[in-house]
């Protein structure tokens, strides 16, 4: 959904007011596909409806990145735990991941990896449910993760935890890869916790 792209990507910036008649011009749409699909983010909770005065994208707060940067790691690590290992093919492709997340200076593309490199880890996952559910909190985490990954050492911090995972796997222990990568989601939200004090 490209009113979802523009959110996540912040062309329309948290806790801005929607112009229902300029974004419809915008995106080329009527009002009605465009006030359904503002339903449809008021319901997943990426756009707030006030009463007579509209919509708005949601702030960024404190108390959200706390809650979703806590589920993350319970559904990512089970995830991975029901993929089981990776053949030797797959965790070559995570390992190239890896590098190239490690070598990115570009907060769109880093991001990008790092959604590339979670997807492969639990490719093989067969609860697809689950994956389903990942996916949605992928969203919700990325408004976050564009603001606060600007800065060069996050991105390096995420890289080095998932050599870590990385490394587990290679050598068969699929406990220790679950029990970093939740670690490492869990750390996810430290940096984000200090941007959004530092505003």
């Amino acid at each position: 959904m490209k009113l979802r792209e523009m959110i996540v990507d912040g062309r329309l910036a948290a806790g801005s007011a929607i112009n229902e008649v300029h974004l419809a011009r915008e995106m080329g749409v009527s009002r009605t596909p465009l006030r359904e699909a503002l339903s449809s983010l008021v319901s997943e909770g990426a756009i707030v409806q006030i009463p007579r005065r509209g919509f708005f994208v949601r702030e960024l707060t404190i108390e959200e990145a706390q809650d979703i940067y806590m589920i993350r790691p319970v559904l990512d690590a089970e995830a991975l735990r029901l993929s089981g290992l990776p053949s030797k093919e797959e965790l070559q492709e995570l390992q190239e991941l890896t590098d190239a997340l490690r070598k990115s200076t570009d907060v769109l593309e880093s991001i990008r990896l790092d959604d590339e490199w979670f997807m492969a880890a639990w490719r093989n996952c067969p609860n697809q449910a689950l994956i389903a559910l990942i996916h949605q909190f992928m969203l919700k985490t990325r408004r976050y993760e564009l603001a606060a990954m600007s800065q060069a050492r996050i991105v390096a911090s995420s890289s080095q935890s998932k050599q870590k995972i990385v490394d587990a796997l290679r050598k068969g222990d699929l406990d220790e890869a679950c029990r970093r990568m939740r670690l490492s989601l869990e750390r996810g939200l430290i940096p984000v916790v200090e941007w959004l004090e530092s505003r």
